[in-house]
């Protein structure tokens, strides 16, 4: 845990996809940002916001993603937060006809659909056609754009004592990052 309020905990992801990978988790067992009660959503916003402009201030970009209930390997809310440089082709591969641009709140999108999958790329937010989510999907097609798809399966990443040794070293440069970047921006 690098962050935690009344509400919420911002935690380092265990099994990151890339140094910096962030998970922004809420202490209410509920299923997906777009769930959130009003109190709690507008406090995720300022924690979306000053995590990512962290990301972005120590990593020179950042992207984040956040399943809804599609696709799910754990059932309770966590959006991602992580460096990540790419372009949407790079993460929806099946074209342009998947991905639309939108400005509304995941909020409004889950209680119109009941449904969604987002991520963000360079400030643009996205939703991508939820015929295609499934177990990991942002997981995997991350990993795969970032050239380490041995870090998609979480669980599979867990038994591998190497890459387990190379996550904890990541995690403990990301909370120095944050401990300096905290004090002189917070």
């Amino acid at each position: 845990t690098i962050c935690e309020t009344g509400e919420f905990r911002v935690v380092c992801d265990m099994h990151p996809l890339t140094e910096g990978h962030l998970l922004i988790i809420p202490k209410k067992h509920i299923s997906c940002v777009g769930a959130f009660p009003i109190d709690l959503y507008n406090e995720f916003l300022i924690l979306y916001k000053q995590f990512s402009d962290f990301i972005k201030s120590t990593y020179d970009f950042v992207s984040t993603f956040e399943h809804g209930v599609i696709g799910q390997t754990v059932f309770h809310a966590h959006t991602h937060i992580l460096p990540f440089d790419g372009d949407v082709s790079s993460v929806i591969s099946e074209g342009s006809s998947h991905v639309k641009k939108f400005d509304d709140q995941l909020k409004e999108v889950f209680e119109k659909d009941g449904k969604y999958l987002f991520f963000s790329l360079h400030g643009v937010n996205y939703l991508v056609d939820t015929i295609l989510g499934k177990p990991r999907f942002f997981r995997d097609r991350f990993a795969k754009a970032l050239g380490v798809e041995n870090r998609g399966n979480w669980k599979a990443m867990h038994e591998d004592k190497k890459l387990m040794s190379q996550a904890k070293k990541e995690i403990e440069n990301v909370e120095r990052k944050w401990d300096m970047y905290s004090k002189n921006n917070i």
